[in-house]
Protein backbone atom coordinates (compact mmCIF):
# COMPACT_ATOMS: atom_id res chain seq x y z
CA UNK A 1 0.00 0.00 0.00
CA UNK A 2 2.89 2.40 0.87
CA UNK A 3 4.11 2.01 -1.94
CA UNK A 4 1.10 1.98 -4.14
CA UNK A 5 0.49 5.76 -2.73
CA UNK A 6 3.82 6.86 -3.40
CA UNK A 7 3.39 6.32 -7.04
CA UNK A 8 0.26 7.50 -7.16
CA UNK A 9 1.28 10.86 -5.43
CA UNK A 10 4.00 11.25 -8.08
CA UNK A 11 1.59 10.79 -10.91
CA UNK A 12 -0.89 12.91 -9.58
CA UNK A 13 1.61 15.48 -8.86
CA UNK A 14 3.43 14.95 -12.37
CA UNK A 15 1.42 17.85 -14.37
CA UNK A 16 2.29 21.26 -15.42
CA UNK A 17 0.36 22.42 -12.83
CA UNK A 18 -1.30 21.10 -9.72
CA UNK A 19 -5.17 20.60 -9.06
CA UNK A 20 -8.17 21.36 -7.75
CA UNK A 21 -10.28 18.83 -5.96
CA UNK A 22 -13.97 19.35 -4.78
CA UNK A 23 -14.24 16.60 -1.68
CA UNK A 24 -17.99 16.03 -1.16
CA UNK A 25 -18.14 14.23 2.58
CA UNK A 26 -20.93 14.00 5.24
CA UNK A 27 -19.69 15.85 8.63
CA UNK A 28 -19.01 12.66 10.54
CA UNK A 29 -16.23 12.11 8.47
CA UNK A 30 -15.18 15.90 7.88
CA UNK A 31 -12.21 15.87 11.02
CA UNK A 32 -10.59 13.25 9.44
CA UNK A 33 -10.98 14.58 6.05
CA UNK A 34 -9.38 17.99 7.04
CA UNK A 35 -6.34 16.15 8.60
CA UNK A 36 -5.70 13.53 5.81
CA UNK A 37 -6.08 16.20 2.99
CA UNK A 38 -3.79 18.74 4.71
CA UNK A 39 -1.22 15.82 4.34
CA UNK A 40 -1.76 14.91 1.01
CA UNK A 41 -1.92 19.03 -0.05
CA UNK A 42 1.27 19.23 1.10
CA UNK A 43 2.79 15.59 -0.53
CA UNK A 44 1.36 16.54 -3.92
CA UNK A 45 1.05 20.79 -4.35
CA UNK A 46 -3.09 20.04 -5.17
CA UNK A 47 -5.52 21.79 -3.75
CA UNK A 48 -8.51 20.09 -2.12
CA UNK A 49 -12.20 21.91 -1.19
CA UNK A 50 -14.00 20.26 1.78
CA UNK A 51 -17.97 20.85 1.66
CA UNK A 52 -19.83 18.62 3.87
CA UNK A 53 -23.54 18.07 4.71
CA UNK A 54 -25.71 15.45 5.90
CA UNK A 55 -25.72 12.14 3.78
CA UNK A 56 -29.13 12.31 2.21
CA UNK A 57 -28.16 16.18 0.80
CA UNK A 58 -24.82 15.15 -0.20
CA UNK A 59 -26.99 12.13 -2.43
CA UNK A 60 -29.15 14.38 -3.66
CA UNK A 61 -26.71 17.49 -4.67
CA UNK A 62 -24.64 14.97 -6.74
CA UNK A 63 -27.62 13.01 -7.78
CA UNK A 64 -28.64 16.56 -9.41
CA UNK A 65 -26.13 17.10 -11.30
CA UNK A 66 -23.24 19.13 -8.72
CA UNK A 67 -19.56 18.72 -9.82
CA UNK A 68 -16.97 17.14 -6.79
CA UNK A 69 -14.02 14.89 -7.37
CA UNK A 70 -14.35 12.55 -4.54
CA UNK A 71 -17.72 12.05 -1.84
CA UNK A 72 -17.79 10.15 1.03
CA UNK A 73 -20.75 9.12 2.14
CA UNK A 74 -22.74 6.13 3.33
CA UNK A 75 -22.59 2.55 1.30
CA UNK A 76 -26.37 2.65 0.76
CA UNK A 77 -27.20 6.19 -0.52
CA UNK A 78 -23.38 5.53 -2.34
CA UNK A 79 -25.28 2.96 -4.02
CA UNK A 80 -27.65 4.82 -6.11
CA UNK A 81 -25.08 6.91 -7.37
CA UNK A 82 -22.69 4.15 -8.64
CA UNK A 83 -21.98 4.02 -12.34
CA UNK A 84 -23.77 7.36 -12.96
CA UNK A 85 -22.31 10.08 -10.95
CA UNK A 86 -19.73 7.57 -8.93
CA UNK A 87 -16.79 5.41 -10.56
CA UNK A 88 -18.11 1.70 -9.10
CA UNK A 89 -14.45 0.28 -9.73
CA UNK A 90 -12.92 3.05 -7.14
CA UNK A 91 -15.54 2.69 -4.06
CA UNK A 92 -13.53 2.34 -1.14
CA UNK A 93 -14.40 2.04 2.90
CA UNK A 94 -12.99 4.37 5.09
CA UNK A 95 -13.94 4.58 8.24
CA UNK A 96 -17.00 3.76 11.02
CA UNK A 97 -18.78 6.27 13.20
CA UNK A 98 -21.13 4.93 16.62
CA UNK A 99 -23.24 7.60 18.26
CA UNK A 100 -22.31 9.51 21.07
CA UNK A 101 -23.99 11.90 23.74
CA UNK A 102 -22.43 15.52 24.82
CA UNK A 103 -23.62 17.70 26.73
CA UNK A 104 -22.39 21.70 28.57
CA UNK A 105 -19.27 22.18 29.95
CA UNK A 106 -19.32 21.32 33.91
CA UNK A 107 -22.72 19.76 33.37
CA UNK A 108 -23.02 16.44 35.57
CA UNK A 109 -22.14 13.54 33.42
CA UNK A 110 -24.76 11.10 33.19
CA UNK A 111 -23.79 7.32 33.60
CA UNK A 112 -24.82 6.03 29.99
CA UNK A 113 -23.10 3.07 29.99
CA UNK A 114 -25.85 0.76 30.27
CA UNK A 115 -29.39 1.17 28.62
CA UNK A 116 -31.24 2.12 31.60
CA UNK A 117 -29.14 4.73 32.16
CA UNK A 118 -29.28 6.56 28.97
CA UNK A 119 -33.05 6.28 29.03
CA UNK A 120 -33.16 7.96 32.14
CA UNK A 121 -30.88 10.80 30.67
CA UNK A 122 -33.02 11.25 28.09
CA UNK A 123 -36.29 11.44 29.97
CA UNK A 124 -34.54 13.77 32.41
CA UNK A 125 -33.19 16.41 29.94
CA UNK A 126 -34.78 19.95 29.21
CA UNK A 127 -34.27 19.22 25.08
CA UNK A 128 -32.58 17.03 22.87
CA UNK A 129 -30.93 17.83 19.75
CA UNK A 130 -30.41 15.39 17.06
CA UNK A 131 -30.25 15.56 13.80
CA UNK A 132 -33.77 16.03 11.87
CA UNK A 133 -34.02 12.87 10.35
CA UNK A 134 -36.27 14.34 7.32
CA UNK A 135 -32.67 16.13 6.81
CA UNK A 136 -31.18 12.84 5.87
CA UNK A 137 -28.23 12.45 8.05
CA UNK A 138 -27.68 8.82 9.23
CA UNK A 139 -27.44 9.49 13.38
CA UNK A 140 -31.13 11.40 13.09
CA UNK A 141 -32.87 8.40 11.40
CA UNK A 142 -31.49 5.94 13.60
CA UNK A 143 -32.11 7.87 16.76
CA UNK A 144 -36.03 8.44 16.09
CA UNK A 145 -36.49 4.68 15.12
CA UNK A 146 -34.55 3.60 18.17
CA UNK A 147 -36.65 6.35 20.36
CA UNK A 148 -39.41 4.19 18.96
CA UNK A 149 -38.04 0.74 20.09
CA UNK A 150 -37.18 2.09 23.32
CA UNK A 151 -41.23 3.18 23.81
CA UNK A 152 -40.22 6.89 24.53
CA UNK A 153 -40.89 8.40 21.30
CA UNK A 154 -43.83 10.47 22.19
CA UNK A 155 -42.40 11.63 25.46
CA UNK A 156 -39.15 12.94 24.08
CA UNK A 157 -40.67 14.43 20.57
CA UNK A 158 -41.92 18.04 22.58
CA UNK A 159 -38.50 18.24 24.08
CA UNK A 160 -37.00 17.38 20.70
CA UNK A 161 -34.64 20.00 19.03
CA UNK A 162 -34.26 19.03 15.33
CA UNK A 163 -31.16 20.26 13.67
CA UNK A 164 -30.91 20.45 10.20
CA UNK A 165 -27.61 19.51 9.20
CA UNK A 166 -24.00 21.12 10.55
CA UNK A 167 -22.94 20.71 14.35
CA UNK A 168 -25.36 19.10 16.58
CA UNK A 169 -23.35 19.83 19.76
CA UNK A 170 -23.83 24.02 18.36
CA UNK A 171 -27.31 23.76 20.08
CA UNK A 172 -26.18 22.92 23.69
CA UNK A 173 -23.58 26.16 23.25
CA UNK A 174 -26.64 28.14 22.53
CA UNK A 175 -28.81 26.83 25.08
CA UNK A 176 -31.29 25.92 23.21
CA UNK A 177 -30.30 21.98 24.36
CA UNK A 178 -28.87 20.67 27.22
CA UNK A 179 -27.91 16.53 25.56
CA UNK A 180 -26.92 16.18 22.16
CA UNK A 181 -26.67 12.98 20.37
CA UNK A 182 -24.73 12.66 17.00
CA UNK A 183 -21.63 10.58 15.49
CA UNK A 184 -19.22 10.54 18.03
CA UNK A 185 -16.73 12.62 15.28
CA UNK A 186 -19.23 15.22 15.56
CA UNK A 187 -19.50 16.17 19.43
CA UNK A 188 -15.98 15.77 20.48
CA UNK A 189 -13.52 19.31 20.34
CA UNK A 190 -17.15 21.42 20.26
CA UNK A 191 -15.91 24.40 22.31
CA UNK A 192 -18.35 24.70 25.42
CA UNK A 193 -19.61 21.30 25.23
CA UNK A 194 -18.19 17.79 27.28
CA UNK A 195 -18.34 15.01 25.11
CA UNK A 196 -20.30 11.98 27.96
CA UNK A 197 -18.92 9.16 25.42
CA UNK A 198 -20.88 6.64 22.69
CA UNK A 199 -24.28 5.51 23.73
CA UNK A 200 -24.82 1.96 24.92
CA UNK A 201 -23.45 -0.77 23.09
CA UNK A 202 -26.98 -2.57 23.23
CA UNK A 203 -28.31 -0.01 21.26
CA UNK A 204 -25.64 1.24 19.34
CA UNK A 205 -25.23 2.24 15.67
CA UNK A 206 -22.03 2.50 13.38
CA UNK A 207 -22.47 3.97 10.05
CA UNK A 208 -19.66 2.69 7.63
CA UNK A 209 -18.51 6.04 5.71
CA UNK A 210 -16.99 5.40 1.80
CA UNK A 211 -15.20 7.14 -0.92
CA UNK A 212 -15.68 7.46 -4.72
CA UNK A 213 -14.20 9.01 -7.48
CA UNK A 214 -16.57 11.30 -9.75
CA UNK A 215 -16.74 9.61 -13.40
CA UNK A 216 -16.62 13.51 -14.59
CA UNK A 217 -13.46 14.79 -12.44
CA UNK A 218 -11.46 16.78 -14.46
CA UNK A 219 -8.27 15.65 -12.88
CA UNK A 220 -8.89 11.51 -12.33
CA UNK A 221 -5.04 10.87 -11.33
CA UNK A 222 -5.53 13.28 -8.97
CA UNK A 223 -8.67 12.49 -7.50
CA UNK A 224 -7.56 9.06 -7.26
CA UNK A 225 -4.76 9.84 -5.75
CA UNK A 226 -6.86 11.47 -2.99
CA UNK A 227 -9.20 8.65 -2.45
CA UNK A 228 -6.23 6.80 -1.81
CA UNK A 229 -5.02 8.95 0.64
CA UNK A 230 -8.53 8.89 2.49
CA UNK A 231 -8.05 4.84 2.38
CA UNK A 232 -4.67 4.13 3.97
CA UNK A 233 -4.65 1.41 6.28
CA UNK A 234 -2.16 3.92 8.42
CA UNK A 235 -4.74 6.61 8.98
CA UNK A 236 -6.37 4.76 12.20
CA UNK A 237 -4.29 6.84 14.76
CA UNK A 238 -5.99 9.93 12.69
CA UNK A 239 -9.61 8.44 12.73
CA UNK A 240 -9.38 7.14 16.40
CA UNK A 241 -8.51 10.70 17.12
CA UNK A 242 -11.38 12.14 16.05
CA UNK A 243 -13.68 9.50 17.05
CA UNK A 244 -14.02 7.46 14.50
CA UNK A 245 -12.80 3.51 13.79
CA UNK A 246 -11.48 1.99 10.85
CA UNK A 247 -13.96 0.27 8.91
Amino acid sequence: MRVLLVLLFALAAGGASAADLKLLTAGAYKSAAIEIVADFEKKTGHKVTIETGTAGALQKRVADGEYFDVLVIPPIPMASLLRTRVAESSAKELARAGVGMAIKQGAPVPDISEVDGFKKALLAARAIAYIDPAAGGSSGIYLAQLFQQMGIADQLKPKSVLVQGGLVADRIVDGKADIALQQSSELMGVPGVQFVGPIPLMVQNYTIYSGGVSLASRNRAAADALLLALANPENGKILKSKGLDSP
